[in-house]
């Protein structure tokens, strides 16, 4: 599995490539800064890419920017991203098209190998990862009041598969049901999840993140 590295900090960067070296993947760019990120997310075209969110000349949300730039050119690309502060902003950000293949985890969690390896996978595969303080600072902010317990069992799988990335026509191949089942469901889901709309929010992340803090 190919990955794209971005993390301005050398020794950080260093140990992060021999993390992910060891346990199977291919490091074919490690950058430290915003442009030539975006240059080798897009002559390297990897499975997955690993970024910090700041990144040189602006260490600001450069990472960030320009992997999005880079998923907006190839829909769907694997993005993990890296801070060391919940940026709330950011997370939304990452989570707002909708596709999934999309993580943010704190910096002090990738010292714990397993589970930082684990993200990357995760994420590669079309899976969504929120660090545990991502999802409690973002759901104490959402409008979701509810609980994913009054869920039914097929509203549940319907919720799991939009956690994984899924858009509506794979959860409609995945479930065997028609586009009207799927909208009634997600309906439904936001309807008992009691998630209001509101110009700035996206129901579809809200319920996403009360999933996965269930």
């Amino acid at each position: 599995m190919r990955v794209v590295l971005a993390e301005d900090l050398f020794l950080l960067r260093d140990g992060l490539a021999r993390t992910l070296t060891e346990h199977g993947f291919e490091v074919v760019a490690a950058v430290d800064n915003g442009p030539e990120l975006l240059r080798a997310l897009r002559e390297e075209a990897p499975d997955v890419a690993v970024v910090d969110i700041r990144l040189p000349p602006t260490h600001t949300d450069e990472g960030l920017q320009a992997a999005l730039t880079v998923r907006r050119e190839r829909p769907g690309l694997p993005v993990l991203v890296l801070s060391q502060y919940v940026e709330q902003l950011y997370a939304q950000e990452l989570l707002a098209d909708g596709r999934g293949a999309v993580g943010y985890l704190l910096k002090d969690r990738v010292t714990r190998t397993a589970q930082f390896v684990d993200a990357v996978r995760t994420v590669a595969a079309g899976g969504t990862v929120m660090d545990p303080q991502v999802i409690a600072r973002l759901m104490a902010r959402s409008t979701a009041r509810g609980t994913t317990a009054d869920l039914t069992p097929r509203e549940l799988d319907v919720l799991r598969l939009m956690a994984e990335g899924h858009s509506n026509a794979a959860v409609m191949a995945a479930l065997h049901i028609g586009e009207s089942a799927v909208a009634k469901h997600t309906a439904a889901i936001f309807a008992k999840l009691r998630i209001e709309h509101t110009p700035d929010s996206n129901r579809r992340v809200l319920a996403v993140l009360a999933y996965l803090k269930r």
